[in-house]
């Protein structure tokens, strides 16, 4: 894909991944529009914001239809925006919460799609990358929201694929395992927490703030979405730093020995 003069539209650009990869995006010669609710930011030097709400179908088109006015075309899409939920058992989350999440992480890529996707078409080519996780393709205990939603994501981007590669379009995942971000800083808490799961979850906690504390920062995503949108033959999925070997661990390992590594990682009782 030839970058230079290549419009780029990255979600949720304020912060986190978001960010680095907009930024990462920008020096690698894209033209790049990043997002967030809020809109423009002071001090934001190598690519503009825009004011978008994944959540409204009318926000949505206002920003992709702005960008079309000012650019003609839309070359690449980064659906990154979402938010994750503290560590907290299924049934301690509502219903309203489930429909929040996924409201954000699912439906969130599919708007920004439907509403880029004729463009894409129109100009005979075009790549969207999703933001997913490992927990699109290892759940983890106690993380049951965001495992579904990046499931979900993980499921919608590969039949994308199929669906539009003959278009000239092409869908690849990015799936990064832990990430030292400002992401995490923000997460939901459940809204029906319960007694019996308050001990177990705060451990959970425990171990995730540990893990993160020696993570990769965001600019390890932010190159791999630069290789996944540059690269001639697209992959359906990439997996960036420690991730690349959950994945060969989900693939080749027993489910038993693998059952056994995440309970054992996240220090619960076998």
């Amino acid at each position: 894909m030839n970058i230079h003069g290549s419009i780029a539209l990255v979600t949720g650009a304020s912060s986190g991944i978001g960010e680095a990869t907009a930024s990462r995006l920008a020096q690698a010669g894209y033209k790049v529009y990043g997002t967030s609710r809020r809109g423009s930011q002071l001090g934001q030097s190598s690519f503009e914001m825009l004011s978008l709400d994944v959540t409204s179908e009318e926000s949505v088109d206002a920003a992709v239809n702005e960008l079309i006015r000012r650019e003609g075309r839309i070359d690449l899409l980064v659906n990154n925006a979402g938010f994750g939920v503290a560590p907290a058992a299924a049934e301690e989350s509502s219903l309203d919460q489930a429909r929040a999440i996924f409201d954000t992480n699912f439906f969130g890529i599919t708007r920004m799609t439907r509403a880029v996707v004729p463009h894409m078409r129109q100009q005979r080519s075009g790549r969207i990358i999703n933001i997913g996780s490992v927990l699109g393709f290892l759940p983890m205990p106690y993380m049951a929201l965001y495992s579904a939603t990046k499931h979900a994501v993980a499921g919608y981007s590969e039949a994308l694929d199929h669906e539009l590669r003959t278009l000239g379009i092409r869908v690849s995942l990015v799936e990064p395992a832990y990430i030292n971000t400002p992401f995490d800083a923000n997460l939901m808490k459940p809204d029906a927490p319960l007694d019996v799961y308050r001990k177990i979850c705060a451990g959970v906690e425990r171990r995730v703030k540990e893990v993160l504390v020696g993570a990769d920062g965001p600019d390890v995503v932010a190159e791999m979405v630069l290789k996944a949108a540059t690269d001639e033959r697209p992959k359906l999925r990439y997996a960036p730093g420690l991730a690349r070997r959950l994945s060969g661990l989900r693939r080749f390992a027993p489910a038993s020995v693998l059952d056994s590594a995440v309970r054992k990682d996240l220090r619960l009782p076998a």
